[in-house]
């Protein structure tokens, strides 16, 4: 066969077929159109399959796909499948490209976020729009190897983004475990196994936290502070309660019994809500709210903070770009650092300012532990502190106040003499009766100005106080 008998090949009405050889042929239709068929055997059955139409594929070309299919034939591939499998590969290749199947994940992760995580998945969104999507954007998913992966976090540590890289490995292991549901063909996860050639994370530091000698230069900057308002009264609430950052970024109004004194956080907000629902199989229904009690200090800080509520306001601290989100997870530390505090105290460490300090004044751990819904993973008793101690954790709490107010207007003699006493008529454990004594050498500050004058008349006597008035409880002052 040659182009020019090809060429001279003219419609007849009838179908007719000009042969090559090794099963090349030329089919030519009824009407003239001509199409490059290959015949051959396969596993004994006669088999064929089209290369394409003429002229737009020239005999040259299709004596060379022919020489190629015989060389599949005799690897054991069957020529017209590859074929359709190739087909098949550049249609999911359009379809499944890295970034379609990164949105679609990330959909997918927004259907099963629990509330307050958004800033999850916008921290998702901006590492990968820095560091993940201009190395793939182009690739589909099935092209992704290991080692371009390795790449990827390799330039996230090179400048020192340990802690980002080690998030980096766990978002791509779940992207690729998605991909691998979700996606035809798709076998293998090539994240599965980066955390091998990881960079080890320096060692753990505690979130650095203040002495009590600290706290009144603390508090004048935190009252001097030049940012937003909020911010400052976030900051500040989180001194006067204890409670986690988390927790007071998701704070709603309708948490709040000012009648009653208390901020009742919901089950479904607490960090510990995981460990306690996987580790220890306690349904979330079980666990009892986080019930901390407010301070007369904090009670005011909280009723200013809503007397500025807008309609359109979901959260009590609202984000800064929109009313319907709250403040995000760095607002504090940005705060601590425009204030002066860059590594040496965060948000958290605030949590450990108010631990450090009621424990060193003397009040009982376990009071201290409930205050800051601190759970011992291996005791179940212990799950439910959070929702315990209220009334004893009231007075610390109130006397914690008072003794930031003293400290606030520099009169630290003042509040490191501030009552210590040992308290009858206030139970030490939940369950207790009320007139119980409390056990022998427990002591705890109790905030009454009724005791201040008989306390400061001759400081290095013991005082016997009783405050009927106040509490029915009898009181012994001890300095």
């Amino acid at each position: 066969m040659t182009d020019v008998h090809i060429r001279n090949a003219k419609a007849t009405g009838k179908v007719y077929t000009l042969g090559d050889y090794d099963g090349l042929s030329l089919f030519i239709s009824a009407q003239g159109s001509k199409a490059w068929h290959f015949r051959y055997q396969w596993l004994g059955k006669r088999s064929r399959m089209s290369f394409g139409t003429y002229p737009e594929l020239s005999l040259r070309d299709a004596r060379a796909m022919r020489i190629e299919a015989r060389a599949m034939i005799a690897k054991g591939i069957n020529p017209r499948l590859a074929r359709k499998q190739k087909q098949q590969a550049a249609r999911l290749a359009g379809e499944y490209t890295f970034m379609r199947v990164y949105e679609k994940w990330l959909a997918h992760r927004m259907l099963v976020l629990e509330e307050g995580r958004q800033s999850t998945l916008q921290q998702i969104r901006r590492v990968f729009q820095k560091d993940v999507i201009p190395a793939l954007r182009r690739m589909t998913i099935h092209e992704i190897t290991q080692h371009h992966l390795l790449e990827v976090i390799g330039r996230i540590e090179a400048r020192g983004s340990l802690s980002v890289a080690e998030k980096m490995r766990t978002w791509l292991r779940q992207l690729f475990e998605y991909a691998v549901v979700v996606v035809p063909d798709m076998e293998n996860n090539p994240a599965r196994d980066l955390h091998v050639v990881a960079i080890p994370l320096p060692p753990v530091r505690h979130n650095s936290f203040l002495i009590i000698k600290e706290l009144p230069s603390f508090l004048r900057d935190l009252r001097a502070y030049q940012g937003r308002k909020v911010t400052q009264m976030a900051v500040r609430l989180l001194l006067l309660t204890g409670v986690r950052t988390g927790e007071l970024r998701l704070a709603t109004p309708d948490q709040f019994d000012l009648a009653r004194g208390v901020w009742i956080i919901p089950a479904a907000s607490l960090k510990q809500r995981n460990m306690l629902t996987r580790r220890r199989r306690v349904r979330v229904g079980d666990i009892p709210p986080y019930i901390v009690p407010l301070s007369v200090q904090a009670q005011q800080l909280v009723r200013e903070v809503l007397d500025a509520f807008k309609p359109t306001q979901k959260y009590v601290f609202a984000g800064v770009a929109r009313l319907t989100d709250h403040i995000s997870e760095n607002t504090v530390n940005f705060a601590l650092k425009r204030m002066g505090y860059d590594g040496r105290l965060t948000g958290h460490g605030l949590r450990a300012t108010l631990s450090t300090a009621l424990n060193e004044i003397g009040y009982p751990r376990i009071w201290v532990d409930a205050q800051l819904s601190h759970a011992d993973p291996n005791r179940i008793s212990a799950i439910y502190n959070h929702a315990q101690y209220v009334e004893q954790r009231r007075v610390m709490m109130q006397d914690w106040a008072n003794r930031l107010d003293l400290l606030e207007k520099g009169e630290v003699e003042a509040a490191s003499r501030h009552l210590i006493v040992h308290l009858q008529g206030v139970a030490e454990m939940a369950g207790q009766s009320d007139r119980t004594p409390w056990r022998s050498g427990v002591n705890a500050p109790y905030p009454m100005e009724a005791c201040w004058q008989q306390t400061m008349q001759d400081p290095r006597e013991h005082i016997n106080a009783r405050i009927a008035a106040h509490t029915g409880c009898d009181i012994t002052v001890i300095l």
